[in-house]
């Protein structure tokens, strides 16, 4: 995958997060959050259910209010650099039954390069079915979304998100719901875009993976309790103070799965 000229150049890193706060209904969610993503890194967002993951990412790319709080792509606003950030949101919280295609979907992905007045091209068709081609979904590309499978409408947003060409991408729980063979693609899409140099922060549930998916790690709990290299950063110290109690409950689940699989 060859790098975009669009990558901003300098010292700044691809995210940093200042005291950022955000609240639902006078309640907050996130408090005070601190966080830089390092440069070409595969990024981890651990921590319980309700703790705040994709309200952060949702509140970095500005899909909900902040409360208080900076954030900077490449050292400048988000709205400044947006053309440099990729998104795939939850596969629930998408209308899967709008009548569009596959190949209509990942076109979508190139209108932050053509801006709303210009149409796709030839050149961008052909962009959007190498990206197809790359996660598996070239033969589905004139499949209406709504036939295809849970798996394979994972990889077609994830297609959409690599039309963009963007420099830094968050992906919100993309391995969720999704069959093997689809985790095996999107691990091996990861690295692929990690190889070109492209930042990710990925919101992930399965402490069991984290180690083997993940550089970085960023443990959320309404607050960051910890972020760093992966090595360092998920102890048991660290994962007691970010899920509490329930990390007994997470790792007799994760016992009982891997006997299941024996």
């Amino acid at each position: 995958m060859k790098a975009t000229a669009d990558k901003a150049t300098g010292a700044e890193p691809p995210l940093r997060v200042r005291d950022l706060t955000v609240a639902y209904h006078r309640k907050p969610v996130l408090w005070d959050v601190e966080l830089t993503a390092p440069e070409g890194k595969l990024i981890g967002i651990i921590g319980p259910n309700g703790a705040g993951k994709s309200t952060l990412i949702k509140a970095v790319l500005g899909l909900v209010p902040r409360a208080s709080g900076e954030v900077l792509v490449y050292g400048k606003p988000y709205e400044a650099n947006r053309r440099l950030v990729g998104y795939v949101p939850q596969r629930g919280s998408v209308d899967w039954d709008f009548p569009v295609d596959a190949l209509d979907v990942v076109l979508m992905g190139r209108y932050g390069r053509l801006g709303w007045i210009r149409r796709p091209g030839r050149a961008d068709r052909q962009a959007a079915m190498n990206c197809l081609e790359k996660v598996g979904m070239a033969a589905y590309a004139h499949r209406q979304i709504s036939q295809l499978s849970g798996g394979q409408q994972q990889r077609v947003f994830l297609a959409r998100a690599l039309a963009q060409e963007a420099q830094l991408y968050f992906m919100d729980e993309p391995f969720a719901g999704v069959d093997a063979a689809t985790e095996k693609a999107i691990v091996a899409l990861l690295h692929e875009l990690k190889a070109s140099g492209r930042t990710c922060l990925i919101v992930h549930h399965d402490l069991q993976t984290v180690s083997e998916y993940f550089d970085h790690a960023i443990l959320l709990n309404m607050r960051v309790v910890a972020q760093g290299p992966t090595a360092e950063v998920v102890t048991r110290d660290n994962l007691h103070k970010t899920y509490g109690g329930r990390l007994t409950l997470l790792e007799e689940a994760a016992t009982e799965m891997a006997r299941a699989r024996r």
